[in-house]
């Protein structure tokens, strides 16, 4: 044993030993054969080791055995004899004196000479950070239940006030009110289902096409009374986007919808509207297009209802504009988004809009 270290004697390999044992970084040199050339004295503090004893030892036999991994031994003799570098490997080490230990260990090959292959095995305890990685998944998990519950609550409670809304839209005698009443409804329940589609979606995005869908079905049993007369139906694609987005995004649907069917088929008459979505790379376009008897032609000074008043707000929360296509064969809303910058809502299309 001393005649193999005493070649370490001087010069610069006693210097790199005496660097290796001062390092504040647990790490080890072995030979070819895994002997313990050098360790530095945080190695040893760390893992409860005395540093007389670990010289010159095998590394499998370090402490009370608990380095004798075969897996261990396998990767660091593969690295002794080629090129190959171990690159944070992870073991648990059942340390007599502190317990169950996570390591992570690197190893690089160092060649002076053929005769002379040293390893450089590098040491990290890391118990501490998967254990607080643990602990901060499981706080996510149990946020992400929490949020989930909150939001299945809201959209309850959501529903019965749109239910009570409509309950005494039911009963009020003024046609006015009845009106206003329902319309709030409309809004309460655009809401409603967006808490829905967030309390079922993991990832926190809500998905459109489902979005609008629900959305327009619940307008539609509370608004059409002949659904086989007048249809309301939703065409979109994959989209996906954030629950702020989205609320922006339903409630601009509730209200033109609203808007069409107070204002596009006057005396019962029948037809379709159609809500649609679509984005690229460039943007998205969000549209409202009805088959009825189109816009009157609104004076500039006419001051904008509540309708045209939120669609403006959201529009811009969105830096979107508002595109107008009005004729005899219906008429088309667009709600338009360019990524390239922001853009306002149009005035002209505010004006048109009367809610």
């Amino acid at each position: 044993m001393a005649a193999r270290t005493s070649q370490h004697s001087g010069g610069p390999l006693s210097l790199g030993l005496a660097v290796i044992r001062s390092s504040p970084t647990p790490v080890i040199m072995l030979d070819a054969d895994l002997m313990v050339v050098a360790a530095s004295t945080s190695f040893c503090d760390a893992f409860g080791l005395s540093p007389d004893r670990v010289a010159g030892g095998l590394m499998p036999s370090l402490g009370a055995g608990e380095w004798r991994s075969p897996q261990l031994q396998i990767l660091l003799t593969a690295t002794a004899r080629s090129d190959v570098a171990v690159d944070a490997y992870e073991m648990n080490l059942d340390i007599p004196t502190r317990g169950m230990r996570c390591v992570v260990i690197s190893a690089r090959r160092l060649v002076t000479d053929e005769d002379n292959v040293r390893l450089l095995v590098g040491v990290t305890d890391v118990t501490d950070a998967r254990a607080a990685d643990k602990l901060k998944d499981n706080l996510l998990r149990e946020k992400a239940i929490l949020l989930q519950e909150v939001q299945h609550r809201v959209a309850n409670s959501l529903q019965i006030i749109a239910s009570v809304l409509m309950q005494n839209a039911r009963k009020v005698q003024s046609e006015e009110t009845r009106v206003h009443l329902r319309d709030a409804h409309s809004r309460v329940m655009s809401i409603a289902t967006l808490q829905q589609q967030l309390a079922a979606s993991r990832l926190g995005d809500v998905e459109l096409r489902p979005y609008l869908t629900q959305l327009c079905r619940s307008i539609s049993a509370s608004m059409i009374p002949d659904p086989e007369r007048l249809t309301l139906e939703v065409v979109g694609d994959d989209s996906a986007t954030s629950g702020d987005i989205s609320v922006s995004l339903g409630l601009i649907v509730t209200e033109l919808v609203i808007n069409a069917l107070k204002h596009a088929y006057p005396g019962g008459r029948g037809g379709r509207i159609l809500v649609t979505y679509g984005g690229d790379p460039h943007g998205w376009t969000l549209s409202v297009c009805d088959d009825g008897v189109g816009m009157a032609d609104t004076p500039a000074h006419t001051k904008p209802g509540l309708g045209t008043s939120i669609i403006e707000a959201l529009a811009h929360q969105l830096d979107a504009a508002v595109k107008v296509e009005t004729g005899k064969g219906g008429t088309t809303v667009s709600i338009v988004h360019v990524r390239s910058g922001p853009t306002l809502l149009s005035e002209r299309g505010a004006a048109q809009l009367s809610t």
